[in-house]
């Protein structure tokens, strides 16, 4: 079976050319991280995507649970019903945490990218990825390596284009040298970047325009703390409430809070939700080609995407943002 789409869908979405590249991302792309486990879920929210414009998508080995499962989920929903629009779309995968045991399971060895690439391409499903990510930089193996595993992945045409993620400005500029001696330009950097955490400002911004790759932004709602979610304290069924998870009840302090009804209000003064206000911030610099969204129902991506229409963030907004934002810093 064969779903249609909305002809027009491609003018709904805005879509930023990656660096100096020839790829371009939509403004919004969508992430599978916990939220792709059960397929008709999946399919929903994919599909919801495809048809607001959203044609990225992005995954790593380990997203789960268990690790790998979102992958599966994707591939099967490829496999099903959307393997038409594969060419329409842009898949992105990641390795470099924690997925097998043993020596080989982890970090960045050539060893580990290489069958990690290949274990993905066939959860998925695919010949080839579009994007492959090392996840995260390995203190223990030389750059040189861990950009050599990527650059074979693109000759043996197993991935399309490479990135890294969570490489700090110094790293980056490294990993783009090795990656140049072998002919293969570094086209993307995947960082944390949100209102709460600005580090990217520091330099990664700036080497990106010197360096010519793009920056996709993850987790630029921080992991929820940048809605209304928890306006009125942590719920028994919101991510702060796992214990296990990243996001920790701890941090949802009454001073942060505060600081986010703060925020609240300047959004409603343009017409925004808190989550779209963030993101219209973390998208004001056109160095950041995208921002990478987690979502649990479709109506949340119906919700983000209207940024999309959004104004600009205009100095004297922004100054007051950053006024509400250095509040008991």
């Amino acid at each position: 079976m064969t779903i249609k789409f909305d002809k027009k869908r491609y003018e709904k979405m805005t879509y930023r050319r990656c660096g100096r590249s020839g790829l371009k991302l939509p403004a919004i792309s969508l992430g599978g991280w916990h939220n792709f486990i059960e397929y008709e879920k999946t399919k929903e929210m994919v599909c919801g995507a495809f048809d607001l414009g959203i044609t990225h998508f992005d995954f790593a080995n380990n997203y789960g649970p268990p690790p790998g499962k979102a992958e599966k989920v994707f591939g099967k929903l490829l496999q099903k019903e959307l393997g038409v629009y594969r060419d329409e779309m842009i898949i992105s995968s990641k390795a470099g945490y924690y997925m097998w045991d043993g020596p080989y399971g982890e970090w960045g060895s050539k060893k580990y990218l290489i069958a990690s690439c290949e274990q993905s391409l066939k959860r998925l499903g695919l010949e080839y990825v579009d994007i492959f990510y090392s996840h995260r930089p390995d203190p223990n193996t030389p750059m040189e390596e861990t950009m050599g595993a990527l650059e074979q992945l693109v000759k043996q045409g197993k991935a399309l284009y490479v990135g890294v993620s969570s490489y700090d400005a110094e790293q980056t500029r490294r990993a783009v040298e090795f990656l140049r001696e072998g002919r293969v330009p570094l086209t993307i950097h995947q960082p944390l970047y949100n209102m709460m955490d600005r580090w990217v400002e520091d330099r990664l911004l700036d080497e990106a325009e010197d360096l010519g790759f793009g920056v996709i932004a993850f987790c630029p709602l921080a992991q929820g703390l940048l809605t209304d979610k928890y306006f009125n304290g942590v719920k028994k069924d919101s991510r702060a409430a796992d214990p296990k998870g990243f996001l920790q009840a701890d941090r949802v302090t009454d001073g942060l809070v505060e600081k986010m009804k703060k925020l609240n209000e300047i959004a409603k003064m343009r017409g925004q939700s808190l989550a779209q206000l963030a993101l219209s911030w973390v998208l004001r610099d056109e160095r950041v080609t995208s921002a990478l969204i987690g979502a649990s129902r479709l109506s949340q991506i119906e919700d983000n995407v209207k940024v999309i229409d959004a104004p600009p963030l205009e100095d004297e907004l922004l100054a007051e943002i950053d006024s509400v934002l250095s509040i008991g810093t």
